[in-house]
């Protein structure tokens, strides 16, 4: 990979679920005792059987506890969420709503670990952030969190397969066996023939694509995504939920959403309707 990196790229994190019909119902604990498994293999496998116990014993995925976020503007203070609680299961595909500065963006930002709660308890996989430490949520945002941002954020000296994999080189994953994860998810997404092409060489859908492809390759317990329809148009902004849907269904991957179009929230499982940096209601659809 070439040297020039956007600084931003280093707080991503990323998902796949190739593993999961290449391990089958097999025995880790067999696997791993018969020297089956290489090391990779054993660090997917981890994640996928620490994600059936999470289910199993019914722990939520994301937990905020009376969450308030407070910013200091002068002498003024501004509160951009107040008193927000909130769980979120593994497998979800739901939706933060609500007009421009109801606070949307904000909670993202708190469950991704870019910014810190002034009041309350943001855990994830019932881990508080708070206990983390600076290095701690470094990791937590490269191993166990996908982005996907509203202008993209694709470093424009890579290649799209290059962004897809940055994550993997982060995590010191060998280059042959990113470059194979990268390509599947990439084909995943429809950009596996457009792998060697530049951001500049891309229209904004694809460069959404690849967006998708980086926030997934790595199996983050959640993908996060900030208004990812705002800068395509109508037919690419369907392609791409459609998409998202069909991980969500197919690989079981959550996404949670910040946004106010209509076209997300019509494909959303749940709708958690935000007003002035509180819950205005929480509806559960069938």
């Amino acid at each position: 990979m070439r040297s020039s990196m956007l600084p931003g790229l280093c707080k991503l994190g990323c998902a796949s679920n190739s593993a999961k019909p290449f391990f089958g119902s097999l025995s880790g604990a067999r696997l791993r005792a018969n020297g089956i498994l290489t090391a990779y293999e054993n660090k997917e496998l981890s994640y996928f059987i620490r994600m059936e116990e999470q289910t199993m014993n019914n722990t939520p995925l994301v937990q905020l506890e009376n969450v308030s976020r407070i910013y200091q503007q002068g002498k003024v203070q501004v509160a951009a969420v107040t008193e927000f609680s909130l769980k979120v299961q593994a497998g979800e595909f739901s939706v933060l709503c609500g007009p421009s500065g109801s606070g949307k963006t904000t909670i993202l930002n708190l469950i991704g670990a870019l910014d810190e709660p002034t009041l309350g308890k943001v855990r994830l996989e019932g881990r508080d952030l708070a206990e983390l430490g600076r290095s701690g949520l470094a990791r937590l945002r490269r191993d166990r969190i996908g982005f996907v941002f509203q202008s993209y954020n694709l470093n424009p000296v890579l290649t799209a397969c290059e962004n897809a994999e940055f994550v993997l080189a982060l995590q010191n994953i060998p280059f042959a066996e990113r470059r194979r994860r990268v390509m599947a998810v990439l084909a995943e997404v429809g950009m596996a023939e457009l792998a060697e092409r530049r951001p500049d060489e891309l229209s904004g859908g694809q460069q959404q694509r690849v967006a998708i492809a980086r926030a997934i390759v790595s199996h983050p317990a959640i993908v996060l995504a900030d208004e990812p329809t705002a800068n395509v148009d109508s037919a690419t902004a369907d392609a791409i939920l459609d998409l998202m849907v069909k991980l969500n269904r197919e690989q079981g991957i959550t996404f949670l959403f910040s946004t106010h179009d209509q076209r997300v929230m019509d494909r959303a499982h749940r709708l958690i309707h935000l007003r002035d940096g509180r819950l205005e209601r929480d509806e559960v659809r069938g």
